[in-house]
């Protein structure tokens, strides 16, 4: 498989946790059990379609880094928000992309004003969080909820933090297949 700048259909994405998704990363689960892991989870809290989708897809930069041979480094924030939620811009609305851009300021945040939350982290969230610049300031905090995506993005990182059970029994990839095409026929011209 060969991974492109962007992907250009729901089979890229697909292809991309199924070739991929078995690969850990810094946590007890595989990077496909995360993410089916956190789909349950927001399908579980009612959250939009477009939410969903991007539960099922927030790491998907992690992917795209495996997927180009680089493989996971530990110690490296290889900013897979970003990369993600670019490769996926051309699919999805910004009702995907925006929340899996913002999920890992979402964590600086919380870690800056919920008291408890930073000591509640996986071992490997708190070690990202230190890579990824640590808790949000106070400023940085209210430039952070002012972003319209804000509370989608709050709401995907407790998925995300609650996403990482070894041998949860969750739904396959494939039952979210007619949500991927449905949300991303959204985005057609």
């Amino acid at each position: 498989m060969i991974v492109g700048a962007r992907a250009t259909s729901v089979d890229d994405v697909v292809a991309l946790l199924e070739t991929h998704g078995a690969d850990p990363y810094d946590e007890a689960v595989s990077q496909l059990d995360h993410a089916l892991q956190c789909a349950a989870l927001a399908r579980r809290d009612h959250a939009a379609d477009a939410l969903v989708v991007a539960a099922l897809v927030h790491d998907i930069g992690h992917l795209l880094v495996v997927a180009q041979g680089d493989g996971f480094r530990p110690g490296l924030d290889d900013h897979h928000e970003r990369t993600g939620a670019a490769w996926l811009g051309d699919l999805f609305p910004v009702s995907v992309t925006a929340p899996v851009a913002a999920h890992v300021e979402a964590k600086r945040y919380l870690a800056g004003v919920e008291p408890g939350y930073h000591a509640s982290l996986s071992e490997g969230s708190r070690h990202s969080l230190a890579l990824q610049g640590g808790p949000m300031t106070r400023r940085e905090a209210a430039t952070f909820r002012a972003l319209p995506c804000a509370a989608d993005a709050v709401a995907l990182r407790r998925w995300d933090d609650r996403g990482k059970v070894d041998d949860l029994d969750v739904a396959a990839l494939t039952t979210h297949r007619a949500l991927l095409d449905r949300v991303a026929r959204t985005t057609s011209p």
